[in-house]
């Protein structure tokens, strides 16, 4: 499942440029390209991912990755990726199991994580943090009469859904890539799907519009390390299923840009010369730091770093 770093990155060139259009005008459906890309892949015994797909080509694009939990009583889904995807998610279920999706988890608000929940219909459970219904209630997808479509769950802190070895615990730490992110654990697989708090390893998409905080996006990924245990996999937004070590190493990756950030402030630098003067630090071995010059690199996030220092 290891597969170039930089390929994370690139896929987050597409993903960003589709977000940040709000849906307006989203893929009409799977391409050829897309299809081939997205693949059903063993996470752990009941657990599989739906790949992301794609790469610098949105053609080949699908959204984030989505997990399928296998339990008794039936398909926990995390994540539905784009809109159109539906057919194809439940296609790729198909091939490891006939049992019916019974659960909708979204880690955030993005039409790339959500857009196909409606393929789904209203009798399936949907849950999500309290604040990404709130986000997702904004959505156009979401409005009028797609309203039903919205999850039916919330919850404020931490959620425990099943028991045993089909236990799905939610936990929210705080703000980060939005004001909403859930973090997904199945506790007897030893696995999180940290949706897009951690998407790759670059600098993270911090989304003000729907409440994401730069400063807290490191604090956030330190809270999730220190409180969810046991965990070994992790199912990152939008590259391969990777090591909870990898989650470690990208809260410190995080926390060090926003050190970074205060230290020139006080500097008296101004955000765009220290941007400029930004480097990765050599021990993030196999990271990029800018993935879309507007919405995800040194400049936007060093922006980002400044206004939010400066209303402390």
């Amino acid at each position: 499942m290891k597969r170039g770093l930089v390929l994370g990155a690139l896929i987050a060139v597409g993903y960003l440029s589709i977000v940040v259009a709000g849906f307006q005008a989203p893929p009409a459906g799977p391409t050829a390209a897309s299809l081939a890309a997205t693949k059903i892949e063993k996470v752990k015994d009941s657990l599989y991912v739906v790949t992301g797909s794609g790469v610098a080509d949105t053609n080949a694009f699908s959204g984030g990755n989505t997990a399928v939990f296998i339990t008794d009583a039936g398909v926990v889904l995390v994540d539905t990726k784009l809109p159109g995807w539906g057919p194809t998610i439940l296609a790729r279920i198909k091939t490891v199991t006939n049992k019916p999706v019974t659960t909708i988890i979204n880690t955030h608000t993005h039409g790339d994580h959500t857009g196909s929940n409606e393929f789904f219909g209203t009798m399936v459970d949907s849950v999500v943090q309290e604040n990404t219904k709130a986000n997702m209630a904004k959505m156009d997808e979401f409005k009028g009469e797609k309203s039903r479509f919205l999850p039916k769950r919330t919850y404020k802190d931490k959620l425990t859904i099943g028991k045993g070895k089909d236990e799905v615990d939610l936990y929210y730490f705080g703000a980060g890539h939005t004001s909403g992110d859930s973090f997904v654990v199945f506790p007897a697989l030893r696995t999180v799907h940290a949706g897009d708090m951690f998407a790759w390893k670059a600098l993270p998409y911090i989304d003000t519009g729907n409440g994401g905080g730069a400063v807290a996006h490191p604090q956030t990924l330190a809270k999730a390390t220190a409180t969810i245990k046991n965990v070994d996999t992790v199912i990152p937004g939008h590259i391969p299923v990777t090591t909870w070590n990898d989650l470690k190493e990208y809260a410190d990756f995080s926390q060090n840009f926003v050190d970074w950030a205060r230290k020139e402030m006080n500097a008296g630098k101004t955000a765009d010369q220290a941007a400029a003067d930004y480097k990765l630090p050599d021990k993030y071995k196999g990271y990029v730091v800018t993935v879309n010059e507007q919405f995800a690199s040194s400049k936007t996030n060093m922006q980002i770093v400044y206004d939010e220092l400066k209303k402390k």
